[in-house]
């Protein structure tokens, strides 16, 4: 109870300021409401990318009214945070991650306020868009399409002999049902075979891991998956131990939660093309006709100091990779 009132007091203060912001600065400024889902570093990216495209559009926190809520990973919040935005007003809401995404369409559509997405791995799926190339809905934004095939490879290139990769995944984060089923159609071209556990949110994360681990997988496979992402010093917790190493689908998996390699998706530049967006949106772009950016360029990355730890050998291959931990 004690963290739902830090929450919520925490909302209100951000809408007083919202609201002094406004009527100090006038009603021309733009009102442009932030919604993040988790603090973690992938999206936190995106954050920083958004303010970036924004601002290169000429929408900066002096010439508009920018508020951010950061939802803590908490379903309520995210909801109460996207209902706020909607009755006070806003003109656009900008929302990072699916989980953030759905609550802000839900409460933004009937009162004609335009969403634009960051970090969606499926807004048709999602229910955020009708087909990418016209969304027809009151949303549309940027999708990040992991590599799947690439990623299944560096598996591969990095674990010759390894034949389960385990998986965790939320079984309400559409982003990551999409990206399971994109990897469980892939693995037999590679020799693998995907172990994959479902859990329901942050208090399962660590019976999740044990029940993989017991399994007999001979790594794990990172998603994009906000709740198992925000936690991810639990999977640590017990893979290392055990020696079975972690792939991440982004550089900061790598370079701040202890995963080997990954091929990474570059998520602040995913930010920036949001941001573009939502300006050109604000200019009086129809957001239903608006074609969702789809966002799949990648590369490999990879920490030496993480692979020592589990005695793996960088291959050949990947000598001209990322070292997270020399950030060349």
């Amino acid at each position: 109870m004690k963290k739902v009132w830090i929450t919520l007091i925490s909302i209100l203060m951000v809408f007083g300021l919202a609201a002094c912001s406004g009527k100090d600065s006038g009603e021309a400024k733009k009102k442009i409401g932030i919604l993040q889902f988790a603090p973690h570093a992938s999206l936190d990216d995106c954050y920083n990318g958004i303010i970036k495209g924004l601002a290169d559009k000429g929408f900066t926190k002096d010439s508009a009214v920018i508020e951010f809520v950061n939802g803590m990973g908490d379903s309520e919040t995210n909801r109460l945070a996207a209902e706020n935005f909607v009755s006070n007003n806003f003109d656009i809401i900008i929302a990072i991650a699916t989980p953030s995404a759905m609550p802000s369409y839900a409460a933004a559509k009937d009162a004609g306020i335009p969403v634009v997405f960051s970090a969606v791995s499926d807004p048709v799926g999602a229910g955020l868009a009708k087909s990418l190339e016209n969304p027809d809905t009151g949303a549309t934004g940027t999708m990040d399409n992991l590599n799947y095939d690439a990623q299944l490879a560096m598996i591969r290139a990095f674990q010759p002999d390894a034949k389960r990769i385990g998986i965790l995944y939320t079984t309400s984060e559409a982003n990551s049902i999409t990206q399971l089923a994109e990897y469980e159609k892939r693995a037999g071209n590679y020799g693998f075979e995907i172990v994959s556990k479902g859990i329901t949110d942050a208090t399962e994360v660590a019976a999740g891991i044990t029940a993989l681990l017991a399994e007999g997988v001979d790594c794990i496979n990172n998603l994009t998956d906000n709740n198992v992402v925000n936690n991810f010093s639990v999977v640590t917790a017990q893979t290392e131990p055990l020696g079975i190493p972690c792939y991440g689908s982004e550089i900061q998996q790598v370079a701040e939660y202890g995963c080997v390699a990954s091929e990474s998706l570059d998520y602040v530049a995913l930010g920036v093309s949001t941001g573009e967006m939502a300006a050109e949106v604000l200019n009086g772009k129809d957001v239903k006709n608006y074609p969702v950016t789809v966002v799949k360029d990648s590369f490999p990355c990879y920490s030496s100091s993480n692979l020592a730890k589990y005695n793996i050998t960088l291959p050949e291959s990947y000598k001209n990779a990322q070292d997270t931990d020399k950030g060349n």
